[in-house]
């Protein structure tokens, strides 16, 4: 075992005494050494609940023969943080977690890994960590939330209380409704109730075979979610015996199959940056052009929130992940899975209960699945979009630049009714160095759909949006204007077109304008200059490699 290098032998016999004195036993101590990492947190919904989950796991690991340990990981909820100096911690925070998790494991030479997780930038930081050390893992989700309800309308925090600011600045609901809202559209605990990015992870996670099969959809606070989080206990040391390391189920096949199933659920773009990155640390280049490629030849056949009507409930009740992987069988790749069996058995022994939830192949909501991939003079090197919450009318959109040198400043303009349909509004200087860290833009995009602007004008910028932005957003767009990129040599009233069909994305000047435009600008003093985040500028890369770090 790992851990023996911690605990046997006579040059141990200080450590050993130190487990003593934590309350272990001597057969405690002979067993293996599982962690939990263990992301409970007050402030996060989606979190509050874990502690019970870890205890089911705790449960699991000692009927499975193994010792177990809790040690705590932080956990940034990006809604809460979202619009203000917060959100520059929420993506950088992937990196703390996977940090943090490598330092533990390694320290105590832990003999396998139990991540419990569920929102943002949490799980793909605990991903990122089990592909590194390559230990035994098993990624426990706590499970979306329930539906909110107002008068027998089912509720969901995105479009009843982000797109409802924008409803109420336009004078559509009264300030007694925004907050008959506020207060209904969260019940309780767990993950926001649509694909956004903390459930679209989850499916992320369980269709590459790091959570057992059912676990994604699993909703927070039932009685199947504690009953999963017990088993994937008593499953670990079953990994723990017969050594299957992360890697073993993180293969080439497992990352393809992962965007596969992303793209048939049209989930967050934030996915755009987390595979790639998981990716890395497994040792497996994934690249933008790979979601293109599988988005072009995977039907999205779900309609789930924010773009549609359905909730992770109904996914739930209508089959979860391995009702979708049913669907899907003939486009998946065979790999392991850390339930045991494989990825394809797990589909094919699969009910699908809902026909309109999850739709056949050959009557799918889009023939092609939820991420595109835009190229173009604008973003040489990619930005993405969610096309599966783009009307028709809107695939192609030409229109009038108006631009804006952050986040702030672009959503007191659109609150200000001084952006106007035909606009293209540009938000630039959110890139991972520019932001810092890559802020979500789910205020903006949501106040552009409450006002009822949806349809009317399009947003493109170099950081990044939430799984619950809907409409003509283009994100991720690199270079990001810090580095130069195009998207900084933009002017107000420049014309720019977006083709998602022909995957362009181009602003209506000639090259040697460009390059004009180019030789005057000047690169921007950092907006942070000390602490976490003026490193984390430092040495991060780009939006299209995963915004993962430099290590050279």
């Amino acid at each position: 075992m790992r851990s023996d290098k911690t605990k046997r032998g006579l040059e141990r016999t200080p450590a050993r005494a130190l487990f003593y004195a934590t309350g272990l036993t001597r057969s405690s101590i002979a067993k293996p050494f599982v962690g939990i990492a263990d992301s409970t947190t007050d402030l996060i919904p989606g979190h509050i609940h874990l502690g019970s989950l870890v205890r089911a796991v705790e449960k699991g690991i000692h009927a499975g023969g193994g010792t177990s340990f809790r040690f705590g990981v932080p956990g940034i909820c990006d809604g809460i943080a979202m619009g203000h100096v917060g959100m520059f911690y929420s993506l950088p925070s992937r990196e703390l977690i996977a940090d943090m998790v490598e330092d533990i494991t390694q320290a105590y030479q832990l003999d396998g890994l139990v991540l419990v997780t569920n929102c943002d930038k949490i799980t793909p930081g605990m991903l990122m960590a089990a592909a590194r050390l390559d230990i035994p893992s098993i990624v426990v989700t706590g499970g979306p939330m329930h539906s909110g309800n107002l008068r027998g309308r089912r509720l969901s925090l995105v479009r009843d209380t982000f797109e409802a600011v924008g409803r109420r600045q336009a004078g559509k609901i009264s300030e007694r409704e925004l907050e008959e809202l506020t207060m209904e559209a969260c019940p309780g605990c767990g993950a926001c109730q649509g694909l956004y990015t903390a459930n679209t992870m989850a499916c992320v996670s369980e269709a590459m075979g790091m959570s057992l099969a059912g676990s994604a959809s699993a909703l927070a606070g039932f009685a199947k979610k504690t009953r999963l989080a017990y088993e994937s206990g008593e499953r670990i040391m079953t990994l723990v015996r017969k050594n299957v390391t992360a890697r073993t189920i993180m293969t080439r096949s497992a990352f393809e199959n992962a965007i596969t199933v992303d793209m048939a659920l049209g989930g967050s773009t934030n996915t755009a940056l987390h595979i790639p990155a998981i990716a890395h640390e497994a040792g497996v280049r994934i690249g933008l052009d790979l979601f293109d490629r599988i988005a072009r030849r995977t039907p999205h056949i779900t309609d789930l929130l924010p773009a549609g009507e359905y909730f992770m409930e109904d996914l739930e009740s209508a089959g979860g992940i391995p009702a979708v992987l049913r669907r899907l069988v003939a486009k998946l790749k065979d790999n392991p899975t850390v339930t045991g069996p494989s990825i394809k058995s797990i589909a094919r022994s699969a009910e699908i209960m809902n026909e309109e939830v999850i739709r056949r192949l050959d009557r799918p909501y889009h023939r092609e699945g939820g991420i595109a991939v835009l190229g173009g003079n604008l973003a040489p090197d990619g930005s993405v979009i969610k096309q599966s919450a783009v009307g028709k009318g809107m695939m192609r959109f030409s229109g009038r630049a108006v631009v804006f040198d952050g986040e702030s400043a672009a959503m007191k303009a659109i609150l200000a009714h001084k952006v106007k349909p035909g606009m293209v509004a540009v938000v630039r200087y959110c890139g991972p160095k520019g932001g810092p860290g890559m802020p979500e833009m789910l205020s903006p995009t949501g106040a552009i759909v409450g006002m009822g602007l949806a349809g009317k004008v399009a947003l493109l910028t170099d950081g990044r949006f939430s799984g619950g932005t809907q409409g003509l957003c283009v994100g991720h767009i690199s270079p990001e204007a810090a580095e130069g990129g195009p998207i900084a040599l933009v002017k107000d009233g420049d014309r720019i077109t977006i083709d998602i069909p022909n995957r362009r994305l181009d602003v209506n000047l000639t090259k040697e304008e460009l390059d004009a435009r180019r030789k005057r600008w000047r690169k921007p003093a950092p907006r942070i200059k000390t602490g976490y985040l003026a490193r984390y500028a430092a040495l991060v890369t780009s939006a299209s490699t995963g915004a993962v770090f430099k290590t050279d």
